[in-house]
């Protein structure tokens, strides 16, 4: 049996294949707490943060911002919890989050504050029509 990382590399190459996209695509193995390679123009991280605690998160984003461009795009697809005390998805998903894995939900402040720990500047906060929004930081 492979590694979970490794299955997960074979399924991404079997998925870029099946869209037609395998020859304008890399799928390099590796892990996030040690580096992120470098020559991208934007960085997607997508249901990664929410996994983690702050400092985790802050270690993760700290490999991107090592290797982004100066005009380069973090882009991180995550819940943004609303900050006031309305019901909302996102919330009990911040209790799933921190009783499964351990990580959480965050507000914008939040992620304003764990972008600035890393080097990154809250730039936008894109909702979509789910409890899903687009995070964008730029480098400072």
């Amino acid at each position: 049996m492979l590694p979970t990382s490794s299955l997960v590399v074979e399924r991404t190459k079997e998925n870029l294949k099946a869209a037609g996209l395998a020859d304008r695509c890399s799928v390099i193995e590796g892990s996030f707490f040690e580096s992120i390679p470098a020559g991208a123009d934007a960085y997607l991280f997508r249901h990664i943060i929410h996994d983690w605690t702050d400092e985790q998160s802050i270690q993760i984003l700290g490999h991107c911002r090592k290797v982004i461009p100066a005009n380069g795009k973090l882009l991180i697809v995550d819940c943004v919890v609303p900050a006031d005390n309305a019901p909302s998805l996102s919330k009990d998903m911040d209790i799933t989050m921190l009783t499964f894995p351990g990580g959480q939900e965050r507000t914008e402040a939040r992620f304003r504050s764990l972008l600035k720990a890393a080097s990154f500047e809250l730039k936008s906060i894109t909702p979509t029509t789910t409890m899903i929004s687009v995070v964008e930081g730029k480098p400072v």
